[in-house]
């Protein structure tokens, strides 16, 4: 639905010093994509792409050096297409994965990591990348999804994660593969590429998290509360006032409560507050996630789970502090400057700390990989690997 009309009266502070902010508000994500003939070129350059009165803009950092080499990319999400085949991996003594492929089976391999933890995939993840060319492998991580069983924290972390998509690779017998993950995807993206950087040929990552502490204690601790305080309240009052010191403790002790009841009203708020802050213009049909109770009671104690315990991680640089092992790896980073739930400090950090790998900010978007602005920026990253792939394969 587009804006039709707003009271600009309440952005006159912002309004009097970005006066781009009304356009970028104004213009809603909704419409289809399309095809962009000609976007300009250069090293540094804003890359745009219009359809009526639509813009969206993107401000490109330096990139990589295949990217000296201008190129023609496609800028629309692709068509909707299922799986060629599923099927289910077990992984452990107590975890059974699910997984699917679509696109062409004799395709360059990619494997997409879905965000959360928890969340489990999406069949829209499959429409960024072009059927033709990728073999598009998806799986829903342990305890999401479908995966079994649902919602278990039991044996799940990080690097069990890590070996999991190891032994799905060789399940399916691909040597080697690009790795595409947004939000909690970018943390395992990161993770699984510095553990096995040989099985890597490419990186595509979106709203960046690092799993630091000032990234939890924005969200979840008051300062993404600034921005959304109405969406805020009811996150805050689900808990009592003696212990809003530590939310994420407190949700952990409900969300891992006796009583299934108090779980499942736990989980639905904390997913709620989450589906609510994602978009820089909410989202409807997003926030009815928090409605699902199979849905959110997976994503909500997985990701708190994964929280509490600091992402397994040894430290909280611990992403950061390995960039060396895949700095030669062919990289673009993907944020959305208004992203409240992963915000843009943390791409700007693993951007100072990896400048070779291509940094893309889209200015009228948050956190969702629907959002036109940053879609569009995903489909023309698998463009471009796919353009230095045909390239040299020729």
């Amino acid at each position: 639905m587009r804006v039709a009309a707003i009271d600009t009266s309440i952005f006159s502070p912002v309004l009097n010093r970005y006066p781009s902010f009304l356009r970028h508000l104004h213009h809603s994500f909704s419409l289809p994509l399309l095809r962009s003939k000609k976007p300009p070129r250069g090293r540094y350059r804003l890359l745009l792409r219009a359809e009526h009165n639509y813009s969206s803009t993107v401000q490109q950092y330096p990139s990589m050096e295949s990217s000296k080499e201008p190129q023609e990319h496609n800028w629309s999400i692709y068509p909707h297409i299922e799986p060629f085949n599923t099927g289910f991996l077990k992984v452990s003594n107590i975890h059974t994965l699910y997984w699917e492929q679509s696109g062409n089976p004799n395709g360059n391999p990619v494997v997409v990591l879905h965000g959360g933890p928890g969340a489990g995939t999406s069949a829209s993840l499959r429409r960024f990348f072009d059927p033709e060319f990728y073999r598009i492998v998806m799986f829903d991580q342990r305890g999401a999804g479908k995966s079994m069983p649902h919602a278990c924290l039991e044996e799940n972390t990080t690097w069990d994660l890590v070996n999991d998509i190891e032994k799905l690779r060789e399940h399916l017998g691909i040597p080697e593969w690009q790795v595409f993950g947004g939000s909690w995807g970018s943390t395992l993206a990161l993770a699984y590429s510095q553990s096995h950087p040989d099985k890597v040929t490419g990186l595509v990552l979106r709203g960046i998290f690092l799993l630091r502490k000032k990234e939890l204690d924005w969200f979840y601790e008051g300062g993404a509360a600034t921005i959304f305080p109405d969406v805020w309240e009811p996150f805050r009052d689900f808990i009592p006032e003696n212990e809003r010191d530590n939310f994420i403790l407190a949700y952990h002790k409900r969300l891992n409560s006796d009583d299934i009841d108090v779980q499942s009203r736990a989980a639905k708020i904390w997913t709620t507050w989450e589906m609510m802050t994602a978009h820089l213009l909410q989202n409807q049909e997003n926030m009815k996630k928090g409605e699902d109770s199979k849905f959110s009671l997976a994503f909500a104690r997985i990701e708190n789970h994964y929280f509490i315990n600091k992402g397994f991680l040894p430290s909280s640089s611990h992403l950061l502090d390995n960039v060396d092992k895949i700095r030669h790896i062919r990289t673009v980073i993907v944020q959305g400057r208004y992203d409240v739930c992963c915000p843009m400090m943390s791409a700007w950090d693993l951007h100072k700390a990896w400048p070779e790998a291509e940094f893309n900010v889209i200015p009228d978007a948050g956190h969702s990989a629907n959002e036109r602005g940053i879609a569009a920026a995903l489909v023309a990253a698998n463009e471009k690997f796919k353009d230095i792939l045909r390239a040299g394969a020729a």
